[in-house]
């Protein structure tokens, strides 16, 4: 893997190796900001992004973004540390909200805010902007495989 410390990283095959999904499932393609409990993450809709419809980019794919941008929270953080990165699962989807469909083109930025993280269980909250307009917030429970 690619040694990368400097932010942001719009390196897509390296972001794509931070998390255990891949093509065509991958739903992140920017690093943008990372901290003790906070990631910033992009994507950049494509048309030969499988959730897009249309010039859309739908719900399942706004919701798979905000999971995946929790996965690369947990990447990157063992990245870091020179480790493999395990395996993690939405646990729970407390709420999701979703205000406007992003288009063909546009780039979601998603902030990750960690609420509480204990024994692989991280309670998140999650907004992701378009053009620095909100169009979708939520909060999500992940939890790593053993």
């Amino acid at each position: 893997m690619l040694m990368e410390n400097v932010l942001p990283i719009n390196d897509k095959v390296f972001v794509g190796n931070l998390i255990p999904q891949k093509f065509p499932f991958v739903m992140v393609d920017k690093l943008l900001s990372f901290s003790e409990n906070e990631v910033i993450a992009g994507l950049t809709v494509t048309e030969d992004n499988i959730f897009v419809s249309g010039d859309l980019f739908q719900e399942s794919g706004v919701i798979e973004h905000m999971a995946q941008s929790v996965a690369l929270y947990t990447g990157y953080q063992f990245y870091l540390k020179n480790e493999q990165a395990p395996t993690g699962y939405i646990g729970s989807i407390k709420s999701i909200e979703i205000t406007t469909l992003p288009k063909l083109g546009d780039t979601l930025v998603t902030t990750v805010n960690v609420l509480h993280e204990f024994m692989g269980v991280t309670l998140v909250d999650i907004v992701t902007k378009v053009n620095d307009n909100e169009i979708a917030r939520g909060q999500m429970k992940t939890v790593l495989a053993s």
